[in-house]
């Protein structure tokens, strides 16, 4: 066996390098194009869909795909392909007010932390943890079992289970924020700690908290399905993807798989997609720092 030259090593190890970096562009290209699809979907919903997502045939109950349903239909004859395209819009809307509602409480909780330090840290961060002693999905059932169920009420009680995550990121994001040069600058020129963190400092972390909130999204989605799944947060009719899923259940039983295999590999592919371009994004956002 010959010995490998050091060239020759380097030489492989580039090629391999190559090889990961147009594999990795590729899967980043196929996943930004296939959500960009799903959201195009959902905005012109009406116009891409080949029917009345609530159409009842009962003529048709579990109708297999074919040529007049792609994708066939559910325990009450309507058409899976328009449901799951209508029901779009809801499983994309209600990730995104979810992570607005808890990004709009943690990066406050965790900017403060970090800048204030001392007993406003030490309180943050206490309750933070009394948050994070209860399991997200026992917190989020109790909250519903308050204020009933529905997915306004999923939405609030996820945006709050998913606070102290992006608190804590937030703060640790802040704290190595707060230890940069440019920070004293601004105290010693006597620029108040409120513009500091809203002008500079906060700016300054987007890059590194979008990264995160993209890869959450997909964390959120499932969550949200979840919930759908087990009753507590869509309800009939709606073609949300979690509660598709529930309603296919039946279906299960007799050998049907479609009505539930439809919406549940929708819910996995746009989750893998997140975390795909989610990774990817924040990399790139933080390279660029």
């Amino acid at each position: 066996m010959t010995a490998q030259t050091p060239t020759t090593a380097v030489t492989v190890s580039t090629d391999l390098g190559r090889a990961r970096g147009s594999g990795g562009r590729g899967a980043l290209w196929v996943s930004g194009g296939f959500l960009v699809a799903v959201v195009l979907a959902a905005v012109f919903a009406p116009l891409v869909a080949p029917a009345d997502p609530n159409a009842i045939d009962f003529g048709n109950i579990w109708a297999p795909p074919g040529a007049d349903h792609w994708l066939g239909t559910d325990q009450m004859g309507r058409d899976l392909l328009s449901r799951v395209v209508h029901g779009a819009r809801e499983s994309l809307l209600g990730p995104l007010a979810l992570l607005l509602l808890a990004s709009a409480l943690g990066v406050a909780m965790g900017t403060l932390a970090a800048w204030r330090r001392g007993w406003v840290d030490v309180l943050l961060a206490r309750v933070t943890d009394v948050m994070y002693a209860f399991p997200g999905l026992l917190f989020v059932v109790l909250v519903i079992a308050v204020f009933g169920s529905g997915m306004t009420t999923a939405v609030v009680a996820l945006g709050l289970a998913f606070t102290p995550i992006i608190a804590k990121f937030t703060r640790s994001v802040a704290l190595a924020e707060c230890a940069k040069p440019y920070i004293d600058a601004y105290r010693v020129q006597g620029v108040s700690g409120l513009v500091i963190c809203l002008r500079y400092l906060i700016p300054n972390m987007a890059p590194a908290l979008l990264g995160y909130l993209v890869v959450l999204f997909g964390e959120g989605l499932m969550s949200l399905a979840t919930l759908s799944f087990l009753g507590f947060g869509a309800q009939p009719p709606s073609s949300e993807w979690g509660l598709m899923v529930q309603e296919g259940q039946s279906a299960l039983i007799q050998g049907v798989l479609w009505p539930a295999l439809v919406p549940g590999a929708a819910i996995a592919l746009v989750v893998v997609a997140f975390n795909i371009v989610g990774v990817r994004v924040a990399d790139q956002l933080n390279s660029r720092r």
